[in-house]
C-alpha cells in the first residue's frame, strides 16, 4: 500500500473513531436517574467465572424484575431492606439482601447438575440471543467439543462437528488448508466458502485465530440467519467467539509432543518382485541397477511435532484482560516439509460509569507462519522409478537415470531452496453505550493485514529447471489489507409477555491488495541463492510482474425480533449492499429474510408430555443472500492489456508493445442471489437428549460465468455474465445425548448427519449460450492431452464424471465398453454419443460422531467422520496400470495379475466408490485436582487418524475439490480427481499436558 492509500485508510479509521466517541459522550450526557428507590447494579457469573446472559433478577415479593444482558450485567431499582432473587436454568437460585450501602454486586450461581442446551447464548450477527429464542438454523460447537490434536489449519476443529458442513482436507501437508462447503456450493465463478466472522469482524482469515483461543463457534446455515450479512452470506457464516478475560486470575498452559508416520502407501513392486517378474518374462531389455529402494519411503520421514500455548487471564467486576502466546512446529511426513508458527493474542475490556453503561473492548491477533513448499511432482517420480535404482550412486551422489519424468525425487527435495513466510494481523476496537434504558449503541473499527513472501532457488546442478535454466531464482510478495468500520444500535424491551428487539446499522468495508514478483535464470554462481536476482544473465519478457486492486462494500442493515410469552417468535432482517465490483446498472442489492418459530412444548395442551418431552419447537424461514466474494475487481469494465503485437513509434523511433482490449464491459453485471427456504424442528427428550432436524431448499440465480460472444460486435470473444441457475436441497440431523449421568461415570455422545442433492438448473439464456462446460482436465497425463473427465451441464451436479462405461476386459486383456445401445464393443467402435453419466463427486451422506466418557478423574474421548456415496477418479491408478511401463517404470502389485494389455483410457473402469469413515481422534486422560483454588493438572495420550474404513484403492479417499496448485477456489476445475497428488495423511500419537493455576 502506498503512503497516500495508507493515509486514506488511517484518516477513515480516525474519523470514524472520533465521530463514535462524540456520539457516546452525547449519550452519556442524556442519562436519566430514577428517584425513590435504591438502584442496584451487578454481574452474574456461573461456577466457572463466566458471565451469564439471560439470568433472571427479581425483587422478592414483587413483579419488579429484569434479565442480565449479554455481558451478564443488570440494573434494577429495589427498595432498601428488600431482597433480589437471581436464577438461571441449570443453576441454583440465589437470594441477595439489599441494604443502604449495596452498590455493585457480583453474584455467582452454582451448577445444579445439568445445563439445558436451550439456554446457550448464540451469535447471530451484530448481537446474540438465547438458543431457545432462535428462529433460524444455527449450530453451535463449544470449545470442549472442537477437534483436538496437532492442528495447523483452524478449520480442522470443525471437521465432523456440524451437520451439513463438509470440511475436506485432502492432504497431510502441514501447510495445506481445507475446503469448506456448507449445504453444497452456490457458484461457478466466485468463492464457495462460508464467510468467517471473528468477534464480530466479518471477512477475516480463519487462521488468524488459534484453536486454543476459541470459546465457541456458531455456524449460521439458512438464509434467515445469514441475510444480515447480505452479499457475503450465500455460502453460510461461521462466527467465532474468542476467549476473553473472566473474573479472577488464572494461568493456563497446554502442550503436546507428537510422532507422526505414514500408515499407508501405494502397493508397488519391490526390487525383488521386479526382478522376479523380469526373470519370469525373460525381458532382455530390463536393467537391474543393483539397488533395493522403496521410493515412496525414500521421500518420507518420521515427523516429530510439538505445540505449546500459555495464556494469562485476569478479570474484575468492571474490567478483564486475557493474553496468550502459542508456538507450533508441525513437521511433515515428507522430507523438507513442515510448518512453524508463532502466534499471540491480547484482548481486554473496560466498563465506565457507576452503572457500567459504557464498555470499551479491544482485541489483537497476530501470527507468523514459515514453511517450505515441496514440489508435488516428487510423488509421480516416486511411483515411476525402477525399485532397483539406489538413491545414491557409488560416489555418494544422487543417482541419475535418464528418462522422461524419471528424476530422483530425493534429489528434487534436497537440491533446491523454497522458503515461504506469512504474516497475519487482526486488530479491532469496539465501544458500546447504553442509553435511554433500552438502547445500546455500538461502534467497531478493525484492520486486518495479511502478507506472504516467498523465495525460490534451484541451483545449476539441480535436476529439471536448475540444469535447464542454468540456475533459477524467484522472489514473490503479496498482501491485502481490510479496513472496516461499523455503527449500529440495538433496542430491546420487555412489556409483560411481549419482548421486542430491533437493530439498525451501517457498515463500510475496504479491501486493498497488491503484489509483485520477479524471476531470473542463468547464474554463474549459486552462492547468492534467491537474494540477488540481478546476477542472472538470462532475462525474458514476463520475468517481472506487479499488480494492485481495490474494492469497497457499503451496507445498511436492520433486524426486528418479536416474542410473545416466549412461545411465538418472529424475526425479520434486511441488508442493502453496494459494491464497487459490479456493473454501473447494478451496484446495489437488497437481501431480505423472515423467519418464525413456535415453541409447542410451552403450550398448556403439552403439559401431559413434560415428563419426557423437555422441548419441542418448530421453525420456518425464507431469505435471499448474495455472493460477491472471490469474483474479483474491475470485471464490469473494459480493460486494455499488453498484447503480442508491436507498433513503431515515429517520435521515439522505437518499436513498442501494443495495448489492446482484453475484457468487454458489462454494465449489467450483478450479484448472484441465493433464495433459501428452511424448516426445522428442535427437540429435547427425557432431560438427556437434544437435537434438531432441518429441511432446506435453496436456489442460486444469476450465476456468473464467462461465455463466448461474437466478434463483432464485441471486441473480445468472451464476457462474464449473469445467466445460470443452481439448486441444492437436503436434510440434516443433529443429536446430543447425556446417555449416563452418574456421580462417578458419565457418557455423552453426539451425532451429525447431512444429505444434499445438487443440480445445475440452467446454463443459457437467449443472449449467452453454452450446452456444457468441460472440467476435470486430464491434460498432462500420457496420451490424454486436451481430454476432460467431467461436465457441468443442466440436470447434473457439479463434478459429474462423463465418459465411456467399461464392460471389463476381453480374453486378451483388452478393455471393452458399452455403447449407447448397451452393446459390448471395442475401443475402436466408440463414438462421443456413447459417453454417459458415470457418477459424481457429491456425497450422498456426511456423518460425524463423537463420544466422551468419564470415570472419576479419568476421561476417554473418541471422534470420527465420514462421507458416503461420492465417486472419485483414481487417475494415479489409471496411469500406473499401463502395460508399457515395465520394465523401466514401476507398477502396482496387482497389475501383474490384472491381465490388462490395453493402454490407459479414461472410463468408468478407473472411477471408484470413495466412501469412507475415518477414526479421527482417540484420547485418554487423567485429571489431577490440585488443592489450590480449583487448580488442576491433566495429562493425556491421543491418537489421530488411527484408521480409515474404505474400499478405495488409492492412498486416501478424502480427495480435494480444488486444483493442487490452489489457483482454483471454486471447486470446479478438478474435484474428486486423485492425480499423483498423494501427500500422505499421517497417523499421529501425541502426549499432552494441560495445567490450570487459579488465584
Amino acid at each position: 500500500m502506498n503512503s497516500k492509500n495508507k493515509k486514506g485508510v488511517l484518516h477513515l479509521m480516525w474519523t470514524t473513531k472520533s465521530a463514535v466517541l462524540m456520539i457516546f459522550m452525547l449519550f452519556l450526557s442524556a442519562g436519566v436517574f430514577a428517584q425513590g428507590k435504591k438502584q442496584v447494579s451487578g454481574t452474574v457469573y456461573d461456577n466457572t467465572g463466566s458471565v451469564l446472559p439471560g439470568a433472571s433478577v427479581i425483587e422478592v415479593g414483587t413483579k419488579n424484575g429484569t434479565t442480565t444482558d449479554f455481558d451478564g450485567k443488570f440494573t434494577l431499582q429495589v427498595a432498601v431492606g428488600g431482597a433480589i432473587e437471581v436464577s438461571f436454568i441449570g443453576s441454583t437460585t440465589q437470594k441477595v439482601q439489599i441494604t443502604a450501602t449495596t452498590a455493585n454486586l457480583d453474584v455467582r450461581l452454582q451448577n445444579d447438575g445439568y445445563t439445558l442446551a436451550e439456554v446457550q447464548v448464540v451469535s447471530v450477527g451484530y448481537g446474540k440471543v438465547k438458543k431457545s429464542d432462535l428462529t433460524g438454523a444455527i449450530s453451535t460447537v463449544g470449545a470442549d467439543d472442537l477437534v483436538k490434536g496437532t492442528i495447523s489449519s483452524t478449520e480442522q476443529v470443525l471437521q465432523g462437528k456440524v451437520a451439513g458442513l463438509n470440511i475436506i482436507r485432502p492432504s497431510g501437508d502441514p501447510a495445506a488448508g481445507a475446503t469448506l462447503r456448507l449445504r453444497g456450493g452456490t457458484s461457478l465463478t466466485a468463492s464457495n466458502s462460508p464467510l468467517i466472522v471473528v468477534d464480530g469482524i466479518a471477512g477475516v482469515d480463519i487462521n488468524v485465530v488459534q484453536p486454543s483461543d476459541i470459546k465457541s463457534i456458531d455456524v449460521l446455515k439458512d438464509a434467515s440467519a445469514t441475510a444480515i450479512y447480505g452479499s457475503r452470506g450465500a455460502n453460510g457464516v461461521i462466527m467465532i467467539t474468542t476467549k476473553s478475560g473472566t473474573k479472577g486470575v488464572s494461568v493456563v498452559y497446554s502442550g503436546l509432543s507428537s510422532v507422526g508416520y505414514v500408515a499407508d502407501n501405494l502397493d508397488l513392486l519391490s526390487a525383488n518382485q521386479w526382478r522376479g517378474h523380469v526373470r519370469q518374462t525373460g525381458n532382455t531389455d530390463a536393467v537391474d541397477y543393483g539397488g533395493n529402494t522403496n521410493w515412496q519411503k525414500a521421500i518420507e520421514q518420521t515427523a516429530i511435532s510439538q505445540s505449546h500455548t500459555l495464556s494469562i487471564n485476569s478479570g474484575k467486576a468492571d474490567s478483564g484482560f486475557r493474553t496468550s502466546i502459542s508456538y507450533l512446529n508441525n513437521e511433515g511426513v515428507i522430507k523438507k516439509s513442515g510448518l512453524e508458527r508463532i502466534s499471540g493474542n491480547v484482548s481486554a475490556y473496560q466498563y465506565l460509569g457507576d452503572n457500567k453503561d459504557v464498555k470499551f473492548d479491544m482485541g489483537l491477533f497476530a501470527n507468523i507462519d514459515k514453511w517450505n513448499p515441496i514440489d508435488y511432482r516428487i510423488f509421480e517420480r516416486a511411483y515411476n522409478l525402477n525399485p532397483t535404482i539406489p538413491v545414491y550412486d557409488a560416489n555418494g551422489n544422487f543417482s541419475s537415470v535418464s528418462g522422461n519424468i524419471y528424476e530422483n525425487p530425493v534429489e528434487i527435495l534436497t537440491n533446491r531452496t523454497v522458503d515461504n513466510e506469512r504474516h497475519r494481523l487482526l486488530g479491532y476496537f469496539k465501544t458500546e453505550v447504553k442509553f435511554l434504558r433500552d438502547f445500546t449503541a455500538s461502534a467497531n473499527i478493525s484492520l486486518e493485514h495479511n502478507a506472504v513472501k516467498g523465495g525460490t532457488y534451484k541451483p545449476s546442478y539441480a535436476v529439471m529447471e536448475g540444469r535447464t535454466e542454468d540456475g533459477y531464482a524467484q522472489r514473490t510478495y503479496a498482501e491485502y489489507t481490510n479496513a472496516q468500520g461499523e455503527i449500529f444500535v440495538n433496542y430491546n424491551k420487555t412489556l409483560d409477555k411481549h419482548t421486542i428487539g430491533a437493530l439498525a446499522g451501517y457498515s463500510y468495508f475496504e479491501n486493498i491488495y497488491e503484489g509483485f514478483g520477479a524471476q531470473r535464470s542463468g547464474f554463474v554462481t549459486d552462492a547468492f541463492g534467491y537474494n540477488n536476482l540481478g546476477a542472472g544473465y538470462n532475462y525474458r519478457l514476463g520475468d517481472v510482474y506487479s499488480y494492485k486492486g481495490k474494492s469497497n462494500l457499503v451496507s445498511f442493515f436492520a433486524r426486528a425480533n418479536y416474542s410473545y410469552d416466549g412461545k411465538y417468535l418472529l424475526t425479520a432482517t434486511v441488508r442493502r449492499d453496494g459494491s464497487s465490483r459490479f456493473g454501473e446498472n447494478n451496484k446495489w442489492g437488497t437481501f431480505p429474510s423472515a423467519s418464525a418459530a413456535w415453541k409447542i412444548s410451552g403450550e398448556e395442551f403439552m403439559d401431559a408430555s413434560k415428563g419426557w418431552l423437555d422441548n419441542l419447537k418448530v421453525r420456518a424461514g425464507y431469505g435471499v443472500t448474495g455472493n460477491q466474494d472471490g469474483i474479483g475487481e474491475y470485471k464490469s469494465l473494459s480493460i486494455l492489456g499488453v498484447g503480442n503485437d508491436s507498433y513503431y513509434d515515429p517520435v521515439t523511433k522505437t518499436w513498442s508493445l501494443a495495448y489492446s482490449p482484453k475484457q468487454n464491459p458489462n454494465p449489467d453485471l450483478k450479484w448472484e442471489s441465493t433464495q433459501q427456504i428452511n424448516i426445522g424442528v428442535d427437540f429435547g427428550l427425557f432431560n438427556r437428549i437434544t437435537g434438531s432436524f432441518e429441511w432446506y431448499s435453496k436456489t442460486t440465480k444469476d450465476l456468473l460465468y464467462t461465455y463466448e460472444v461474437p466478434q463483432p460486435p464485441y471486441l473480445v470473444g468472451t464476457m462474464l455474465a449473469n445467466v445460470g441457475e443452481m439448486s441444492n436441497k437436503g436434510v440434516e440431523l443433529t443429536l446430543n445425548a447425556n446417555i449416563i449421568k452418574g456421580d462417578k461415570f458419565t457418557w455423552d455422545a453426539n451425532l451429525t448427519l447431512g444429505h444434499n442433492i445438487q443440480k445445475i438448473e440452467k446454463l443459457s439464456n437467449p443472449t449467452y449460450k453454452t450446452d456444457v462446460i468441460y472440467s476435470g482436465s486430464l491434460h498432462g497425463l500420457a496420451g490424454m492431452s486436451g481430454q476432460y473427465s467431467q461436465v457441468i451441464a443442466e440436470g447434473y451436479p457439479v463434478g459429474t464424471f462423463w465418459g465411456f462405461q467399461s464392460a471389463g476386459l476381453d480374453a486378451d486383456g483388452k478393455m471393452l465398453y458399452y455403447n449407447a445401445a448397451g452393446e459390448t464393443v471395442a475401443e475402436s467402435a466408440l463414438v462421443d454419443a456413447d459417453k454417459k453419466d458415470l457418477g459424481n463427486v457429491q456425497p450422498d451422506l456426511t456423518l460425524g460422531i463423537g463420544m466422551n466418557f468419564t470415570y472419576g478423574n479419568f476421561d476417554l474421548g473418541i471422534s470420527g467422520y465420514g462421507m458416503f456415496g461420492q465417486k472419485a477418479l483414481n487417475a494415479t491408478n489409471m496411469m500406473l496400470n499401463d502395460p508399457n511401463r515395465l520394465p523401466a517404470f514401476n507398477v502396482p502389485d496387482d497389475f501383474l495379475s490384472s491381465g490388462i494389455t490395453s493402454a490407459p483410457k479414461y472410463s468408468s473402469y478407473w472411477i471408484e466408490d470413495a466412501s469412507f469413515f475415518r477414526l479421527q481422534t482417540l484420547s485418554v486422560g487423567y485429571t489431577l485436582p490440585l488443592k489450590y483454588k480449583g487448580s488442576k493438572l491433566r495429562i493425556y495420550l491421543m491418537g489421530e487418524n488411527l484408521a480409515v474404513f474404505t474400499s478405495y484403492k488409492g492412498v486416501d479417499p478424502e480427495i480435494g475439490l480444488n486444483a493442487q496448485d490452489g489457483a482454483d477456489q471454486t471447486g470446479l476445475a478438478a474435484p474428486g480427481i486423485d492425480r499423483y497428488n498423494n501427500y500422505p495423511r499421517p497417523t499421529t500419537i501425541s502426549v499432552g499436558l494441560n495445567f490450570t493455576l487459579n488465584n
